[in-house]
């Protein structure tokens, strides 16, 4: 993706199933837990770089010891930063034998317990200071009240919530979605243990009796589904309690991924499947997709569950994950991204006339390699049509050396533009993109025919056309082609999301530039008005009840129409190439992930009623010139 966006946070669980001396005698460390935790996260560090966090909760602990762990930290070394501070917590705790003494350090040492949570943030909105950094805790002297949670969701009705926490009594810190969930599920926490003890003081038990009891009988599933009853949004969320049960629950629609493995030592809970396969070196198969509004439910006691918390609506896995957001080591996906960029070759070679000789095929960034691997298998696919034609075409005029300038045509294919990792980091302050944006590829000289070649060139994504503008079309003109096709291995993003990318103002979308051009350039402007006014007329409605009219303006004009209009308003003014954009269908995107058919930021078909309310929002947003984002 050339124009870097902040999306999916990342999770990871682990629950040790047998006591920590079985793991020092058989994989020669009692922290195995610590180690396997710190794999998951750095495999899954593209699901975060802004910040991350740790916690762990410790079994059994005697009156006055610690029990529950965090450690937080901000930016993109943050993972190393953590684990740097528990090694050293966990080395000072003791002598060097005593800190390889299992039974000392489950006694003795910081953050060495049975269960770990972990967590990568990409911050969609607000600061990147580490007190946004999940875990968050809700803190209790009673072990069982005590609460960490951690997910990778947004949710569009936190106002709803809010106002729902309200109505319980409480009075909440703050509005935003975290802290509403974890005040949320504190409630029903607070209302179960109360039910419980509430229950043994009445068969006659001790208060200190009740307190060890307690943790057979906390009942989570009935905990998660009275806090999620009213949840909008796209979700999976981690959760600890003190007594020691854990779960992870995902939204309805499946739009948040999650899997998770089990055995008889370890389970085992994650974003992406590649993590656990690379931590526990497990094959493919034998890790599971947690179900559509399911939860995994890890009792204390070790028994451990899926159920259904909330009933599974349509399935709306997010495309985004599939084609950019994800890992590409995961078979499947692998196999999607190259589909699609084999699903673009026919547009590709009619948009070049077929002209094999004066087109070199190329791509940017580096995650849109995979696409580029399909696109030239179905580029090649093409090729080999057109010359078994000509041959047949040949019939008895047939000889070697026609046949041998038939087989010499052959795709140009090369790697011209090279990201300078050394800038990296210097664009991520928006303030100064534009100006250290135009120095972040090298390209290759010399392998273009002046003037007389065509570059195509596959992204993963394009969102706001700003790096195109200001870096990639300048820099690929330096090579001095005839023309520069950009093609999008996805298809034109026209409206915001609202479950965890951070896509959320239509003035950034270049195709959503286009479309209002287009509708100014043809004499409908007025048409922004009225959808604006439908808009406003609707604002106080449910969310059940709205509608996306957005969509009507889109309607006015084809895929193509759109297309060409972002190439011109992409295209600088001081280059001489000719420049076109070409794009995803949307019917070939579902063709090449067929079982992640969530695709709100194209269509605007939202799996959830939120989403038409977000989306409502932020066009009266735009229109009212008013930045802030719509959720």
């Amino acid at each position: 993706m050339s124009d870097p966006i902040k999306h999916e946070c990342g999770i990871a669980l682990i629950r040790l199933l047998k006591p920590l001396s079985f793991y020092e005698e058989k994989y020669g460390s009692a922290l195995y837990g610590l180690k396997k935790l710190y794999l998951l996260m750095e495999k899954q560090h593209n699901r975060g770089q802004d910040g991350a966090g740790v916690g762990v909760i410790k079994f059994d602990p005697e009156p006055g010891e610690s029990f529950i762990y965090r450690q937080r930290a901000n930016g993109s070394s943050a993972i190393a930063e953590i684990f740097d501070k528990i090694n050293s917590k966990v080395s000072k705790s003791g002598t060097k034998e005593q800190v390889k003494d299992s039974d000392y350090l489950k006694k003795n040492a910081p953050f060495v317990g049975e269960l770990l949570l972990g967590h990568l943030r990409y911050g969609t909105h607000g600061g990147n200071s580490k007190d946004l950094c999940h875990p968050f805790i809700r803190e209790n002297n009673w072990m069982s009240r005590n609460l960490m949670l951690a997910g990778n969701f947004n949710l569009t009705n936190v106002d709803e919530l809010f106002e729902l926490l309200i109505e319980l009594g409480q009075h909440p810190r703050e509005k935003a979605d975290t802290v509403t969930m974890l005040e949320k599920m504190g409630h029903f926490l607070d209302e179960e243990v109360q039910r419980n003890f509430t229950r043994f003081k009445l068969e006659g038990h001790s208060n200190r009796d009740i307190s060890h009891i307690m943790s057979q009988h906390v009942n989570v599933e009935s905990i998660l589904k009275r806090s999620l009853r009213d949840a909008d949004g796209g979700y999976v969320m981690a959760g600890m309690l003190g007594h020691g049960d854990a779960f992870v629950v995902r939204d309805p629609n499946g739009i948040r991924p999650c899997f998770y493995y089990k055995n008889d030592e370890v389970v085992v809970v994650t974003s992406e499947k590649p993590a656990i396969m690379t931590g526990f070196n497990i094959a493919y198969n034998d890790i599971k997709e947690l179900g559509l509004g399911n939860a995994i439910i890890i009792k204390k006691d070790g028994d451990v569950q899926e159920v259904n918390i909330q009933e599974a609506g349509d399935r709306k896995s997010c495309s985004f994950e599939r084609i950019y957001f994800s890992r590409g080591n995961d078979r499947e996906i692998y196999k999607e991204r190259k589909m699609l960029g084999h699903l673009l070759a026919d547009k590709i070679m009619k948009s070049v006339n077929y002209d094999y000789a004066n087109t070199v095929f190329s791509y940017i960034p580096n995650t849109a390699a995979v696409a580029f691997y399909g696109m030239m298998e179905g580029v090649n696919e093409i090729l080999d049509h057109w010359k078994l034609d000509q041959i047949v075409k040949l019939g008895a005029k047939a000889d070697a050396a026609k046949i041998k300038a038939i087989l010499s045509v052959h795709s140009r294919r090369e790697r011209l533009a090279v990201k300078d990792a050394k800038l990296r980091t210097f664009i991520t302050d928006d303030a100064h993109r534009e100006d250290m944006v135009a120095h972040v590829y090298d390209v290759t000289y010399g392998l273009i025919n002046n003037r007389v070649d065509t570059l195509v060139v596959i992204d993963d994504s394009i969102v706001r056309g700003t790096t195109l503008k200001t870096s990639i079309l300048r820099i690929l003109d330096r090579l001095h082609p005839k023309k520069i096709i950009i093609v999008s291995s996805s298809p034109q993003i026209r409206y915001p999301d609202c479950y965890g990318i951070d896509m959320s103002r239509m003035k950034d979308f270049v195709a959503f530039q286009a479309m209002v051009s287009l509708l100014k350039s043809n004499k409908k402007e007025h048409l922004l008005t009225e959808v604006y006014n439908k808009c406003k007329a609707q604002e106080e409605l449910p969310k059940e009840d709205m509608e996306n009219y957005v969509q009507e303006l889109y309607a006015q004009f084809t895929d193509d129409e759109i297309s060409a209009r972002i190439a011109e308003i992409v295209t600088p003014d001081d280059i001489d190439a000719e420049v076109d954009v070409l794009y995803q269908s949307i019917d070939n995107l579902h063709i090449a992930c067929p079982n992640h058919l969530g695709d709100w930021y194209f269509s605007g078909d939202y799996p959830t009623p939120g989403g038409n309310k977000v989306v409502n929002k932020a066009f009266i947003n735009y229109t009212e010139g008013n930045s802030a984002r719509a959720y």
